[in-house]
C-alpha cells in the first residue's frame, strides 16, 4: 500500500480535500472532505464573541438537520445572541468588578436560556431553541456572553465534563455553568447541594490540577463536535461520526501546544478512531470488499498509518475474512484473484499465509470429494505440486496423502467384497493383488486375502 504521511496542519487537510474533490466518494462512504467552514473558522480563531458564536453554531449544525425550521447557522440564533449581548451591555458593561460581572452573566443565562439539563445535549442551537443544555453547550454560551462583556475566559476539561473559567486581576474563578450558583463554586453551599444531583459530576477544584486541563475557547467549541461524535457512535451511526471528527481535526489543526486529556481527546487520534470504527462497522457487517475500499480511500487521512499496527491489522483481517468466506463458498479462483488484487495492501508473510489457506482448503475439499478411483490421480498430482512449490508444510502433505490412501484402501476392500460376495473369486483375487502391490502391509487387505484363500480351498 502506498503510505501517505499526513501532519496536523490545516494546509494538509485542505489539500487532501481538494484532491478528493476531483473524485467521487466510493460506495456510500462518509465523505472525507471537511466542511470548508472548518478551515475558515480555524483561521479566524475565537478572538471576538461573534467569531466564537458563529463557530459554535456551525459546530452544532454541520452535518445535521438544524433545530426546528431554522437553517444551519441560522440568523435567528445569531440575532438571539446579539440581543442577549445588548441586554448585558445595558446591565453590566459599566460594572468595574470582574467577579460581579462574571457571576451576573451566569445568573442571566439561567434566567434567560437554560431550562433543563440533558447530559447529551451539546449543541448551542438546540440550547437556544428549547433551553436544553449540558456542560459543554452551557459553557460555550457562557464564553460567548463573557467575551462580549470584555472578560478573559477559557475552558476547562475535567475527567468527565467541561466548564469555564474567568481570568482577571491576577485571579481565576471557575464557572460550573450547569448551575446558577456555579460562579466560583468552591465555598458555595447552594452549588454543592445541587450540582452533583443534577449532573452526576463532582466539582474539580483548581488545586486538583492533575484532573483538569485548560483549553482555549475554540477547543471548548470543538467539544460540541466531539460529543456529537460520541452520541452518533452510541447509536451505531458510524458514518455520521467520521466527518464530525474530521471537521474537529481541521478546526483545531493550527493549535500550538495542544491540550489532551481523557475528556479532551487529541483531534487527530480521534479521527483515527472514527476511521477505524467505521471500518470495523463494515467488517462486522460482513462487507469485506467495502471495508477494503474504505481502507484505501481513508488511509491518506489516517495519521501514522505507516506505523500504527491497528491499521494494518484491520486491513489484514478484511482480506483474511474475505478469503475465508470465498473458500467456504468453494470459490477458489475468485479467492486467488482477490488475493492478487490486494497484493500491495499487506505483507509478503500474510500473503503467503493466505495462499496456503486457499490451497489447503481447496485440496481438503478435493480429498473429501473423491468418489471414483480415477479422481485420486488428479488429487495426488495437486498435492505433489503444492509440495514441490513448498506451499504446504510436509506434515500437512502427509496428512492429505494418508487421507487419499484411506479412501483407496476402502475402495479396494469394497470392490473385493463385492466380487467375493458374488463368488467371483478370480476378480476378487485380481483386485487384492493390485491392492497389495500398493499396500503390502495393510492388515485389512491381508485379512481379505486369507478370507479369499479359505473360500477357494473350501470349494
Amino acid at each position: 500500500m502506498n503510505r501517505v504521511k499526513t501532519g496536523g496542519m490545516v494546509l494538509e487537510l485542505v489539500l487532501f480535500s481538494w484532491v478528493l474533490g476531483a473524485q467521487s466518494v466510493p460506495g456510500n462512504f462518509p465523505s472525507l472532505r471537511p466542511d470548508p467552514s472548518a478551515a475558515e473558522y480555524a483561521r479566524r480563531g475565537a478572538g471576538s464573541w461573534e467569531d466564537l458564536a458563529e463557530t459554535a453554531l456551525w459546530a452544532s449544525a454541520v452535518g445535521a438537520a438544524a433545530v426546528g425550521t431554522a437553517a444551519r447557522n441560522s440568523p435567528d440564533y445569531r440575532d438571539t445572541l446579539r440581543r442577549a449581548v445588548e441586554e448585558l451591555d445595558a446591565e453590566i458593561r459599566e460594572e468595574p468588578d470582574l467577579k460581579v460581572r462574571g457571576d451576573y452573566i451566569l445568573s442571566y443565562m439561567h434566567r434567560k436560556f437554560l431550562r433543563s439539563y440533558s447530559a447529551l445535549q451539546t449543541r448551542l442551537d438546540t440550547l437556544l431553541a428549547n433551553g436544553r443544555y449540558n456542560c459543554v453547550s452551557s459553557a460555550v454560551l457562557y464564553l460567548i456572553l463573557a467575551q462580549s462583556q470584555g472578560l478573559t475566559v477559557k475552558g476547562v476539561a475535567a475527567r468527565d465534563h467541561a466548564f469555564a473559567a474567568v481570568l482577571g486581576d491576577g485571579e481565576s474563578w471557575d464557572v460550573e455553568t450547569t448551575n446558577p450558583y456555579g460562579f466560583d463554586p468552591g465555598n458555595r453551599r447552594e452549588f454543592h447541594d445541587q450540582f452533583g444531583k443534577l449532573t452526576g459530576f463532582a466539582y474539580v477544584p483548581a488545586r486538583n490540577y492533575r484532573d483538569r486541563t485548560d483549553i482555549s475557547p475554540l477547543e471548548l467549541v470543538s467539544l460540541i463536535l466531539h460529543n456529537r461524535v460520541a452520541e452518533a457512535e452510541s447509536r451505531n451511526r458510524y458514518a455520521e461520526a467520521v466527518p464530525l471528527a474530521l471537521n474537529r481535526a481541521v478546526l483545531l489543526a493550527e493549535r500550538k501546544d495542544p491540550a489532551v486529556s481523557r475528556f479532551f481527546t487529541d483531534p487527530r487520534q480521534d479521527l483515527n478512531e472514527r476511521i477505524l470504527n467505521y471500518g470495523a462497522f463494515l467488517l462486522n457487517g460482513g462487507k469485506e470488499e467495502e471495508g477494503l475500499a474504505w481502507a484505501v480511500y481513508a488511509e491518506p487521512l489516517y495519521t501514522g498509518a505507516e506505523t500504527d499496527t491497528r491499521w494494518q491489522e484491520y486491513i489484514d483481517i478484511l482480506i483474511s475474512n474475505r478469503i475465508a468466506k470465498l473458500c467456504r463458498a468453494r470459490q477458489f479462483d475468485q479467492a486467488r484473484r482477490f488475493l492478487a488484487d490486494a497484493e500491495s495492501l499487506h505483507s509478503a508473510a500474510e500473503r503467503r499465509r493466505l495462499e496456503v489457506l486457499i490451497i489447503d482448503t481447496e485440496l481438503t475439499v478435493q480429498v473429501n470429494g473423491i468418489r471414483r478411483d480415477d479422481d485420486t490421480a488428479a488429487v495426488l498430482q495437486r498435492i505433489g505440486e503444492a509440495e514441490a512449490a513448498d506451499i504446504l508444510p510436509p506434515a500437512r502433505v502427509r496428512e492429505m496423502r494418508v487421507q487419499v490412501d484411506r479412501w483407496r484402501l476402502a475402495n479396494f476392500h469394497n470392490r473385493f467384497a463385492a466380487a467375493f460376495n458374488k463368488r467371483d473369486y478370480p476378480s476378487a483375487r485380481q483386485i487384492l493383488e493390485e491392492a497389495l502391490g500398493e499396500f503390502p502391509e495393510n492388515p485389512q487387505l491381508r485379512n481379505d486375502r486369507n478370507t479369499l484363500n479359505r473360500a477357494v480351498e473350501g470349494n
